[in-house]
């Protein structure tokens, strides 16, 4: 098994259970970690043989760009789409975060990790 990571995907996106959030946007950062045989791609150098981190960051902006009230459905498309489009995906971790997020005070972001794997 290998990793391959996908990180810092910097997103301005419309989620929140606020209207404001929704209408006005806010910029989010995504993280993604797949689990993989790499072994393949490795004697191969073939991109066919591997999970192409293009495709995987293509996701991410696809999904990123529906609007949801909770972070938590976003992380959840990202990771179904994933497995569903790549099969030599085993594992995967998503964080999703929003920047500055308008919750009183000064915070940072705040951030949803989901992880999966494959079914049988």
């Amino acid at each position: 098994m290998g990793i391959i990571k996908v990180e810092n995907i910097r997103v301005f996106a419309h989620h929140g259970c606020l209207k404001e959030e929704t209408k006005i946007g806010s910029s989010y950062r995504v993280d993604l970690q797949v689990e993989a045989n790499l072994q393949p791609s490795a004697k191969s150098d073939s991109l066919s043989d591997t999970v192409d981190y293009v495709f995987l960051n293509r996701i991410i902006k696809e999904e990123m760009n529906k609007p949801s009230y909770l972070l938590e459905t976003v992380c959840r498309r990202i990771l179904n789409r994933i497995f569903n489009e790549d099969k030599l995906v085993k594992k995967a971790t998503v964080w999703v975060s929003k920047l500055n997020p308008p919750i009183g005070g000064d915070v940072e972001c705040v951030t949803i990790k989901m992880k999966d794997k494959r079914k049988k």
